[in-house]
Order: C-alpha cells, then sequence, then structure tokens
C-alpha cells in the first residue's frame, strides 16, 4: 500500500514514487516497522479506520522507541488490528438442533424456549431469501446482460424498461437494490430516484449513464443515489457497491429484532438459557456483569489522554471473542447505580438502540465501530428497577417459578448426579429416593430458583461422602429416603409458613409475590376503644398503608351494606397488623385481605382459613387486578390453601397458568368486594 511508503524531505508531494537515488539515501528498513506495516496491510481495515492507522503508524516510526509516546501508539495500533472489523461466525438456524439442545439443557421453561425457537425462526427465514435487484434500462442488451450477471451469483431480478414500469414493479415487490439508467422514455432516472426515495427509502439506487458529468453526478446525489457510474459499466466496481448496499439494507432489517431481555427471580436459569442460545445459533458468547455498574467509562472506556486508558467492557469483549456477531449477555441489568458520580445506562442506551449501535465510538478507540451484528441479551431480577428508555429498547421474556415437579425433575436428572460426582461418589453407590428429593426441596429451601436447591444437594452429597468413609459402606448402594433426610443434615433452616385451620375473627390469609417467588401471609385487625385512629404495624409501606385507609373509608362508606354501626369508628382505634414486622412489605395485592381482616372483626363472623386473597380495591369497592398470579397459586398450594380468590381481571394469568398447578386449588375470581364477602365470612 502506498500510503506506508516514506519519502525523503526533497520528495515531491506530487510524485507517487520514490526514485532510485532516494532510495540509497534512505535509512535502513526497520523489521518491527516493517511487520507492523505488513499487518496492516493484511488486516482488511476499513477505509475510515485504515486512514487513522496510517496516520498512527507514520508517527509512531519517527517517534524514539524509549519515549512513552511510542508505548502509547504502539498499543493502540496494536488495539486497533485485534479487533474483528470484519470477521463474524455463520449462524445456525436448524430449529429441530437448537429445540433438542435446549430441551438437553434446561427442563421446563417451555413458555421461553417457544419465544426463542420464534425468535430463530424469524432469522432464519430472513436468511432464506434471497435479495432482489429490479434493473431500469432503456437498452435490451444492457438488461440482458446484467440480468444473467446477477442471476447466476443468485440474485432475484426484475428487469424494466423504463421508470413507470420500475414503479409497477416496486408496487408489487419491493425491491432490495434498484439499478436504474439516468436517460429513459416516460421516466427517466432522476425522476424514478425521487419516488424512490419518497416511497422506499431503504431500497439503495445506483445510477448508471452513457452521459456521465459532474454535473449530472452531483445532480443525482443530492437527490438521494447511493452511487453513480458511467457506461460502459465496471462491472467490478458494480458488484462492490451492490454488495456494500445490500450488506446496509440486510443490517438495517436485522436492526429491527428485539434485543431479548430475560426477567425473574434468581437461579432461574437466565444466563444459562443465554449461553444455550448462543450454542444453538453457533456463535461465541461473552457474558458482561453490570451489577454495581456506575462509571460508563467502564462501558465505554479512557481517552488515549489519560495514563493507563483503557478500551471499554464491550470492546474487550468484543476483541475477546474475535468475531463482529458474539452474543453479548447483560447480566444484572436492574442493579446498574445511575448517580451524580455517573450514569451507565446512557451507554446501555446507545449499545440496545438499533439507529445508534451501527456507529458506537469508544473513547479509546476515537472510531465508531459496528455493534449492529451483536445478538445482546440482557437479564434482570426485577425488571421495574430498569429505567424506562432501557426497558422500551427491549422485550422482556420472564422466567417463573419453577414447580415442584419440575424441581423434582431437575434435580433427580442434573443436580443429583452432577454434585455426587463433584464430591468423588459415583451416582451407582446412592439411591436417593423420590420422596428425599421431595422433602429437600420443601423442608429445606424456600426460592422460585434452583441455587438454594443445588447447596442443600451439596451439603447432602457431603455427609453421604463422610458417612461412606466412616461406616464402611463403599460396597453395596446407600440408599436414602425421605425419613433419613432429617437424620443425616438436621432441623429444616426454614420456618414453612402453612394455613391456619380453625376459622378465626379478624385474620385473613394473604397472597403476595417477592423476588423469591410466592409467598402467604397473615392480615390481623383488632377494635379497641380509642379516638378514631387506624394503627399500621409490620413494617409497611406507603401503597399497603393507603390500601388499608382505602379499606377503612369503603367500609365505613357502605355500612348499610355489611350491618355495620354508622357510628363503629367514632369512639374506636383500629389496629391492623402483618406479622414478621423485620420484614418490609410494599405492593398493592393487600386490599382485599385489609378489607376482610377488618370486616370480620366488626361483625364478628370468622374467615374460612382455607381461603385466600390477592387483589387491590378501589374506594367504591370493586376489586382491581394485581400481578405474581402464578407464584401467588404455587405459594397458596404449598401453605394448603384449598381457594384463592382472585381478581375477575386476572382471568387471562390464570388460564396461562400450567394445569399441574392448578390441580389440587380452586380458583375464584370476583370484580366486587360482596362476592370476596360471601366466599370468605361464615
Amino acid at each position: 500500500m502506498k500510503w506506508f511508503r516514506k519519502k525523503s524531505d526533497n520528495t515531491s508531494q506530487s510524485d507517487p514514487e520514490i526514485s532510485s537515488d532516494r532510495k540509497e539515501s534512505s535509512p535502513p528498513s526497520d523489521p518491527f516497522a516493517d511487520e507492523l506495516r505488513k499487518r496492516m496491510e493484511s488486516a482488511g481495515l476499513p477505509d475510515h479506520i485504515r486512514i487513522v492507522a496510517r496516520d498512527e503508524y507514520e508517527r509512531l516510526v519517527k517517534t524514539d522507541k524509549s519515549s512513552p509516546e511510542f508505548a502509547l501508539a504502539h498499543n493502540y495500533l496494536e488495539f486497533i488490528l485485534s479487533l474483528p472489523w470484519n470477521v463474524t461466525t455463520k449462524d445456525d438456524l436448524d430449529l429441530t438442533r437448537a429445540k433438542d439442545l435446549l430441551d438437553a439443557r434446561h427442563y421446563g421453561l417451555s413458555i421461553v424456549k417457544e419465544r426463542i425457537l420464534e425468535f430463530l425462526a424469524v432469522k432464519s427465514l430472513h436468511s432464506r431469501q434471497h435479495a432482489k435487484i429490479l434493473l431500469a434500462d432503456d437498452e435490451v442488451i444492457a438488461r440482458e446482460n446484467l440480468s444473467i450477471i446477477f442471476e447466476g451469483e443468485g440474485f432475484d431480478v426484475t428487469a424494466v424498461a423504463n421508470g413507470l414500469e420500475a414503479i409497477t414493479a416496486m408496487e408489487k415487490d419491493p425491491a432490495d437494490i434498484l439499478v436504474t439508467d439516468l436517460k429513459m422514455d416516460g421516466m427517466d432516472g432522476l425522476q424514478l430516484l425521487q419516488e424512490v426515495r419518497r416511497r422506499w427509502p431503504d431500497t439503495g439506487v445506483i445510477m448508471l449513464t452513457g452521459y456521465a458529468t459532474v454535473k449530472s453526478a452531483v445532480s443525482a446525489m443530492l437527490k438521494g443515489a447511493d452511487q453513480y457510474l458511467g457506461k460502459p459499466v465496471n462491472l467490478t466496481k458494480l458488484r462492490d457497491y451492490v454488495m456494500e448496499l445490500l450488506s446496509r439494507n440486510q443490517r438495517i432489517q436485522s436492526l429491527r429484532g428485539p434485543v431479548l431481555c430475560f426477567t425473574g427471580p434468581p437461579g432461574t436459569g437466565k444466563t444459562s438459557i443465554g449461553k444455550a442460545i448462543a450454542e444453538a445459533m453457533g456463535r461465541k458468547f461473552f457474558r458482561l456483569s453490570l451489577a454495581g455498574l456506575r462509571d460508563e467509562a467502564e462501558l465505554r472506556g479512557h481517552r488515549r489522554t489519560y495514563v493507563g486508558a483503557m478500551a471499554g467492557r464491550i470492546l474487550q469483549g468484543i476483541q475477546k471473542t474475535g468475531v463482529r456477531n458474539p452474543v453479548i449477555m447483560l447480566d444484572e441489568m436492574d442493579k446498574v447505580i445511575g448517580d451524580s458520580q455517573g450514569d451507565a445506562t446512557a451507554v446501555l442506551l446507545e449499545m440496545l438502540d438499533p439507529e445508534q449501535n451501527s456507529s458506537f465510538v469508544d473513547n479509546y478507540l476515537g472510531q465508531p465501530f459496528d455493534l449492529s451484528g451483536v445478538l445482546f441479551i440482557a437479564t434482570a431480577n426485577i425488571v421495574e428497577r430498569i429505567p424506562a428508555p432501557l426497558r422500551d429498547r427491549m422485550e422482556e421474556i420472564e422466567f417463573s417459578s419453577y414447580t415442584l415437579s419440575e424441581k423434582q425433575e431437575i434435580a433427580t436428572r442434573f443436580l443429583i448426579p452432577s454434585q455426587l460426582r463433584q464430591h468423588g461418589l459415583n451416582p451407582g453407590e446412592v439411591d436417593l429416593q423420590a420422596g428425599a428429593v421431595k422433602k429437600i426441596i420443601l423442608d429445606y429451601t424456600r426460592e422460585a430458583g434452583l441455587r438454594g436447591l443445588e447447596k442443600q444437594v451439596a451439603a447432602l452429597c457431603r455427609k453421604l461422602a463422610r458417612k461412606v468413609l466412616d461406616g464402611g459402606e463403599s460396597s453395596g448402594v446407600l440408599k436414602v429416603e425421605g425419613a433419613d433426610i432429617q437424620n443425616i443434615m438436621g432441623s429444616p433452616p426454614h420456618f414453612t409458613t402453612t394455613a391456619k385451620s380453625a376459622p378465626k375473627v379478624g385474620l385473613a390469609t394473604g397472597l403476595v409475590w417477592t423476588e423469591n417467588g410466592g409467598e402467604i401471609l397473615f392480615v390481623e385487625a383488632a377494635q379497641m376503644r380509642g379516638n378514631k385512629q387506624l394503627i399500621l404495624t409490620g413494617s409497611l409501606g406507603d401503597v399497603l398503608q393507603e390500601s388499608a385507609q382505602t379499606a377503612l373509608s369503603f367500609l365505613r362508606s357502605s355500612f348499610e351494606t355489611f350491618n355495620l354501626s354508622p357510628e363503629f369508628f367514632e369512639s374506636s382505634d383500629i389496629h391492623v397488623h402483618i406479622p414478621a414486622g423485620a420484614v418490609t412489605k410494599e405492593g398493592p395485592s393487600a386490599g382485599v385481605t385489609i378489607t376482610v381482616a377488618i370486616l370480620s372483626m366488626l361483625t364478628g363472623r370468622p374467615v374460612r382459613q382455607d381461603v385466600a386473597f390477592s387483589g387491590e380495591i378501589s374506594l367504591l369497592g370493586d376489586v382491581l387486578p394485581v400481578g405474581g398470579i402464578r407464584e401467588k397459586v404455587m405459594a397458596a398450594t404449598r401453605a394448603g390453601i384449598k381457594t384463592v380468590v382472585l381478581p375477575e381481571k386476572c382471568d387471562q394469568a390464570v388460564r396461562s397458568i400450567e394445569s399441574e398447578v392448578l390441580e389440587n386449588i380452586e380458583v375464584r375470581l370476583v370484580s366486587r368486594l360482596e362476592e370476596v364477602v360471601e366466599l370468605a365470612l361464615l
């Protein structure tokens, strides 16, 4: 490449070559510089990066090697050469293989897997489509020759004689690339160009003419032509222009795909599903943890003027994978910290925005790098903590809690054999019965995911390993049943909340959603002499306190409906308490439960303890919808609840719950509090 050739001070800038007598007086070549130059010539750098690299190289060879500036320039050039500017992996979009791989890696998660397979199916169909080229030229021979050339290269070609026919063809089936002559009857190339730009702005346009002039070229480019070629056509240049425009259009179309955001409780398989997607597609995988990230320089890098400057973690990940289109998992996105010291979400907005990430600028590199080929997958435990602009750029896929049978199956298939091997035990030496697995799940774990279960299985394996060595049980099979678990592992670490047995006055059972899945809680109400105070205890948040106030106001305004004395609150206080006061409680789901507890206390009618409630209330007595229905129903089943009362507008959420979860429980949908009272109070 001529731009690497050094010239002496007396060499004319207009002379592209160096004369022989000048070469004799040139200093001897530097092997280090020659090797670096060869690497730069063979790197296939984009034009704008090649110019930057050339300038940096010329500055480097003039700098003394002992100077600090030499090391800075050399490191910068090495970083440029290490980036995969044109290296990509071809996607493997075999849906059958992807399904088998997902099923082999993960049990359950049927809805999540279905959505991922849909995502891969769309990419597969898109990859099968042939690029469409529309040729508009009034010369028959030119149309036929170009048609033969492009059809031979796998394009779908349509050839027309003028602009009017081109518009008709575009209306039937818009083309990716339009190659048009300038001079044509009916509608010439410039008129066609204007119409295409107005109606099909994503179509690339290449203008051809036998009367090429600077004026006509400038006019065509100003009106929106992407390229301009004179006749006779240089076929090599035309091919290059077509492939360049086609690559741009395919990138734009691919950017319309979603950025996936996996949400759900910890330990439900979000990160491992991301790895499985990368494996199914045949792409490299890179995980980037965002937990505690506050400085945007961690993602975007530092400018080279700073001592010890380096690129951001995004380009470092691209460099590490060695390809331009890996799968990058942005883990724990809901734990990014934004404060006065910095806000990394601004960088994430640029990375995930399809209109911006094709020219992502790292501060260290100082030049745009195309991230449009990257498949970004984000994970979050509580998606509400993610800023709204970021959520708007992602498609949320919810990872629900595992059911008891799913946990048993996963433990039997994956966790137990793996932990036995890690603890030096042969899976054939230990027979862990289904009852033992069930007891570990129910009594020794309290979670939506599997991490706690894996820890308890590991603890059991350690104790079994000790038992094998101490008791000489190495010969034969060590059988572990449900009754043996407590003797081996000790008392359960968690207190399991179960439903009360007998109906009670002023005590109602509610259902709540937490980060670790669903739980039940009890709401207690009591009345005493006082001066019209509503006392709320149990570390209740603002929303819960407002629900209690709304419940009391509704009962006071509807005293006739429930046969209450109109003066029941005139000379008394009402105390509402939710036990476990050390745990902060918040959310709108307890409005119905609080109303039932207060009404039971006021009327003396006991509340059925095999019924649990979830729903918010309005001041007029309407039962309003809430979320987390599946987890709440699972919590009710675990606690021994027989009937769950839910808002009528949660009907769709109930229908989406697996039949296994609903097998031993009755779900009643209500729209008014009067309906709740009929079901709850004896």
